[in-house]
């Protein structure tokens, strides 16, 4: 069994690493290391996402897939989430969330008890379906308040869109101007390349 864990920012001002720690110790409680990470700045309402595919592509039937919650993995609407969940489970995965208690079996190794192994899969899988609803309305809710939001600034003449953050505009300025690579300078400030690709062309 190996633990594969996944980790997503909806942004790319965002720290999609942000959880690594916190899922190392999870693993960790329950007497497991982490095998690899697959990390990126991606909207969670997105069916493709190249991390997420690179993960399944590598990953042996009986891995687990590690997520802080369930909204990482999955923010997508039903006919998505449903054929994710096909390809996750044709691959043989367990899909372990810290938020989701009920998945934390899967942590354990069950093979050569196959009642176990499928009493715990047809627990998580309903589970799984409702976090995954919920996360979806969620994100629907969020993203109906933001357009109430940003119509009413409008109509008011106050709304500015989104602010730089021009502080680490700067920072990524000056490492850039250091020599040091897109990669490392992404990696030292917690963001992603094409925030510091954009500064490169563009400037602070």
């Amino acid at each position: 069994m190996f633990i594969r864990a996944y980790l997503r920012a909806s942004t790319e001002d965002q720290d999609a690493s942000r959880a690594r720690d916190q899922l190392s110790a999870f693993a960790k409680e329950h007497g497991r290391s982490i095998a690899s990470y697959f990390t990126e700045n991606a909207s969670g309402a997105k069916a493709e996402r190249p991390e997420l595919r690179r993960l399944l592509d590598e990953a042996q039937p009986g891995d687990v897939l590690l997520v802080e919650a369930i909204d990482r993995l999955s923010r997508l609407p039903a006919d998505d989430w449903k054929r994710l969940r096909r390809e996750i489970e044709a691959k043989g995965l367990r899909v372990v969330a810290v938020d989701l208690p009920t998945s934390h079996q899967g942590m354990k190794d069950t093979s050569g008890d196959e009642f176990t192994a499928r009493m715990l899969d047809a627990i998580n899988s309903m589970m799984l379906d409702m976090m995954a609803a919920i996360a979806r309305k969620d994100y629907e809710d969020r993203r109906r308040r933001q357009a109430q939001g940003i119509a009413k600034a409008k109509a008011q003449g106050t709304y500015k869109g989104r602010p730089k953050d021009t502080a680490k505009r700067q920072k990524i300025a000056e490492l850039l101007a250091e020599g040091k690579t897109v990669r490392k300078v992404a990696d030292y400030i917690g963001c992603s390349t094409s925030t510091v690709q954009d500064v490169r062309q563009k400037g602070v």
